[in-house]
């Protein structure tokens, strides 16, 4: 048995099978990818990464599973299988970012150029790849997969990758035990709207962010965490006492979206990122080729970047970021009147480079059914003495705050270079050309 020290959840025990993962280059390449991106320009502290974040998630899926299984529910050979998968699961739920995190995912490939042989006939087409697809391959079609294989009696890089993306199809039994498919809830804990992943980041960005917001009761929504079991599946559920937990965990994330990661300095450094590969950034792409991606991580990417003459390059080695001329928040169905295409129009004409960002963010996105079809139920229980018996209902009927936040909140901004500020301004200080593009009254930089 190994312990590896943590900050947020202190001694977190590592099991003897787990090591040659986590000593896997796969893994190891974590330590090189920043959890927050360019976050830290703005938060000193924010300098953490994926790994921290992965392996924090594997003490959190511990004591989810042991809160859910308490009772007795398992045999302790399936308890054992069941907790593994889950634990592996929790570790490589992150392992297919790129450099920076979510901050280089535009540059990613499209995704048949992944060749991912489990989405043959289930997941193909001409769209571009994610870092979850990134994932699913490094478990299942890379080296990692050949450590993976047997770490657990019986258990297939495919096992895991299940319970990261709920839609790839099993034709075995792994996750039944006595006619009950334990497999979405066992997804749950990894992937869904309380999941372990959400759980840790939200604590461990906002200490080291050095902020409030992401705080909630870890111990208590944990604790209350169970199962329920509906038409021979598993799902996930949640003590009807820790609703308002659930309902603070929620809002704790939608705030740190608004204040923390759409933080205007990283969304402009992202954007100027964005310009450097639009412009052909030297030819820099993110490889196809997986065992290539293992050593492509924030160095690599820095490294290009300063040896480019490109000006977007050169503006982020630097630290020249572009400034804020005006930011509007409203909701995405807000009818402010803004013509931001005009505004940019105004600017272009008048010589003035500007960017043009808009970042949404949405309380849940798996309770847009639309957005997440597959997504299993979760579900709130209550031990009733006065019926005498246990009443479940869906969480999102259990709480309204889906209601209450179901539209996204946007921030749109334009930035402007440093120098251009003021000129900037200055265009639309009359009130006739601030009135023709809808500026009339609203924030300006």
């Amino acid at each position: 048995m190994m312990e590896l020290r943590d900050p947020i959840h202190g001694a977190i025990e590592i099991q003897p099978y787990e090591i040659p993962i986590i000593d896997h280059p796969f893994v190891q390449r974590l330590r090189n990818i920043k959890q927050l991106g360019f976050s830290e320009l703005s938060f000193p502290g924010a300098s953490h990464n994926r790994y921290n974040h992965s392996i924090g998630a594997v003490a959190v899926a511990t004591k989810a599973f042991a809160s859910i299984f308490r009772r007795g529910m398992l045999p302790k050979v399936y308890y054992d299988r069941f907790l593994g998968a889950v634990r592996l699961a929790a570790l490589l739920h992150d392992v297919g970012h790129p450099p920076l995190s979510h901050a280089t995912e535009f540059a990613m490939p499209p995704l048949c150029d992944l060749s991912i042989p489990c989405y043959r006939g289930v997941r193909e087409g001409t769209g571009r790849a994610t870092h979850e697809d990134y994932t699913i391959k490094i478990i299942t079609d890379s080296s990692l997969s050949e450590t993976l294989v047997g770490v657990i009696p019986g258990i297939l890089p495919l096992h895991v990758a299940a319970l990261i993306d709920i839609e790839l199809p099993l034709e075995d039994d792994f996750f039944h035990f006595e006619g009950i498919d334990y497999r979405p809830l066992l997804s749950q804990i990894v992937s869904s709207e309380l999941d372990v992943d959400r759980m840790d980041y939200l604590i461990r960005d906002s200490y080291f962010a050095g902020v409030h917001y992401g705080k909630f009761d870890l111990p208590w929504l944990i604790s209350n965490l169970g199962c329920h079991i509906e038409s021979n599946r598993a799902y996930l559920a949640l003590h009807q006492r820790a609703i308002y937990a659930v309902d603070d965990f929620l809002i704790a994330r939608y705030h740190m979206f608004l204040m923390i990661y759409f933080h205007h300095r990283a969304v402009v450094y992202e954007e100027m990122l964005k310009r450097f590969f639009e412009e052909g950034g030297d030819a820099y792409r993110l490889p196809t080729d997986i065992e290539v991606y293992a050593k492509v991580d924030d160095y690599h990417l820095y490294h290009h970047l300063r040896s480019s003459e490109n000006p977007w390059a050169r503006r982020i080695i630097e630290r020249r970021p572009f400034k804020v001329f005006m930011e509007v928040h409203g909701k995405r169905s807000d009818a402010t009147g803004i013509d931001y295409d005009r505004i940019t129009a105004i600017l272009q004409e008048n010589g003035i480079v500007s960017i043009l960002a808009s970042s949404a963010g949405i309380l849940s996105k798996y309770y847009a059914r639309e957005d997440a079809p597959h997504a299993p139920p979760i579900y709130v229980f209550d031990e009733s003495p006065i019926l005498g018996k246990r009443v479940v209902q869906p969480l999102e009927e259990a709480t309204d705050l889906f209601k209450k936040y179901r539209e996204e909140r946007q921030i749109t901004r334009i930035y402007v270079d440093r120098d251009d500020l003021e000129k900037a301004l200055a265009l639309f200080r009359p009130s006739a050309v601030a009135q023709s593009v809808g500026l009339e009254g609203q924030q300006r930089g």
